[in-house]
């Protein structure tokens, strides 16, 4: 699974904060394995200088393998927070939409792998 990290411009990240939300992703998103070829992380600062109560953002697309992309976001205080609260968003869809494709599929298939 490739992580690929964007901020705006009023979001500061060296290195260790890039290998900090990669690891925070990895960790939530490890058990979907191979489904996942690709996700975006978009993180922002939604009041710039100002401070506010939820005014970061975290925006994770997961890139599925023959699917549509399926994206969430999520508002907090923190990147941090921000970033945890995206990544639980992002497992309860994906557990929610492939649990969904899992009934489609016929017995058949199921019975095959």
């Amino acid at each position: 699974m490739k992580i690929q990290i964007n901020t705006d411009r009023n979001v500061e990240g060296d290195e260790l904060w890039a290998q900090e939300v990669e690891s925070t992703v990895e960790a939530a998103l490890g058990r979907f394995g191979e489904k996942i070829t690709h996700v975006e992380v978009h993180v922002s600062d939604l009041n710039s200088h100002k401070f506010g109560a939820a005014d970061k953002r975290c925006m994770l697309e997961a890139r599925l393998a023959g699917l549509q992309p399926i994206a969430v976001s999520d508002e907090a205080a923190t990147l941090e927070q921000a970033i945890q609260g995206a990544a639980g968003k992002l497992v309860r869809t994906l557990d929610s939409t492939l649990g969904r494709l899992g009934k489609r599929r016929s017995p058949e298939a199921r019975d095959s792998e």
